[in-house]
């Protein structure tokens, strides 16, 4: 009965409603095919993340660990290089060395050390190494013009490698920051280049030192410093994409400076805001600071209050509005890092010994916990 009745309506059907179903089935049968086409789409690639470590305890040196950009999961922990104290990391810009720093005093007569290593489909090879004039360097910072800046935390001085073709780490000139009169004052805690010069935190001066590049080397700009509040502890910075922000972490007063540049080219004081709770009572030292990839939020870390502060960025003005904090899953947040595509927030937690993944709104700046990894003392994460 049923067939009859179909033939009967496909008998009387006339030509034109023949055609217009023909083009609907067309369509389901294009629809079924993108839709199966998207079933089978690769495996998400898998992206490697470096962690830097503090070895006087379990850990042995740099690590890697997979990251799923999908998930956010992490998984394949493994250790890449056995070395004393890589705290802080940094990648030449092609991917093909690794530059970490062995925040000792011991690799050479009262001095730290620095390490050149090369990504190779085997792993990490390392490809010299030599000393940084100072004692406990902290950070490392990578120049395309071919130069490596190396922050020495007590050394209170600023270490400037020359790097050869292969990678190498080179010449050496380093530039004290202690006052000639006075001693153990500077602790240099961070370094950039671009295109406007070198800049160097120095938290035990309450400064930003800013540098020029001259043909035999770098000496002081014409605004030779950005002077922060006494007792402030500048310890990390970020600029925003134009270079006419510049956003200061402070560590000793808990707090966030925004520097503006201004028509002849120097920066000043525009905004500081506090990081942390204002009932909050305990330890409060901050540590690293980042910007999303769409230049809309800053994200810094609170130890102590173990928390991420969260800023709203005003493009236009530069200055910033406070959207929330958010718990770190963790004891004493270091440093930490968006994921290249800005979906997601990872934070080395040192004193839980754990790395905490946190899925980021976009929109909204705001962070959802989703789950954690653990690592004896880790400090620095650095995507390859």
């Amino acid at each position: 009965m049923v067939a009859l009745v179909l033939a009967r309506n496909s008998y009387f059907r006339s030509p034109q409603t023949t055609l217009n179903m023909k083009m609907q089935y067309h369509i389901l049968a294009l629809v079924i095919l993108l839709f199966t086409a998207c079933k089978k789409e690769k495996p998400q690639e898998m992206q490697k993340i470096y962690i830097g470590t503090y070895t006087n305890g379990n850990s042995e040196g740099i690590y890697s660990i997979q990251f799923n950009p999908l998930t956010g999961t992490l998984d394949s922990l493994k250790l890449e290089a056995k070395l004393s104290s890589p705290s802080f990391l940094t990648l030449s810009d092609d991917g093909k060395m690794l530059y970490a720093v062995e925040e000792t005093s011991d690799f050479d007569a009262n001095s730290g050390g620095v390490v050149a290593l090369q990504v190779t489909s085997d792993g990490l090879k390392e490809v010299n190494a030599k000393a940084t004039g100072g004692a406990n360097p902290c950070h490392v910072a990578y120049s395309p013009s071919g130069q490596l800046a190396v922050s020495n935390y007590s050394g209170g001085n600023l270490a400037i490698f020359d790097l050869l073709e292969d990678g190498q780490l080179g010449d050496r000139q380093v530039i004290n920051h202690n006052p000639p009169d006075t001693t153990g004052i500077s602790h240099v805690h961070m370094a950039h280049f671009n295109a406007d010069g070198l800049f160097a935190a120095d938290l035990g001066l309450d400064q930003v030192k800013r540098y020029t590049k001259q043909p035999y080397g770098w000496v002081p700009a014409e605004q030779e410093a950005l002077t922060l509040d006494k007792g402030a502890g500048p310890r990390h910075f970020v600029f925003d994409e134009s270079r006419n922000f510049m956003y200061v972490i402070n560590e000793l007063n808990a707090t966030l400076t925004v520097f503006k540049r201004d028509a002849l080219g120097k920066f000043q004081p525009l905004q500081t805001e506090s990081t942390i709770d204002p009932n909050y009572a305990g330890p409060h030292p901050c540590a690293d600071i980042h910007m999303s990839p769409d230049g809309q939020f800053l994200y810094g870390s609170n130890r102590g209050e173990n928390t991420l502060v969260i800023f709203k960025i005003d493009k236009a003005t530069g200055k910033i509005s406070l959207v929330g904090r958010t718990s770190v899953e963790g004891d004493w947040p270091r440093n930490f890092t968006l994921s290249p595509d800005g979906k997601f927030v990872l934070v080395a937690n040192k004193k839980s010994n754990n790395i905490t993944v946190f899925k980021r709104d976009e929109k909204e700046g705001t962070l959802n916990f989703l789950h954690e990894v653990a690592l004896d003392s880790p400090v620095c994460l650095v995507f390859e």
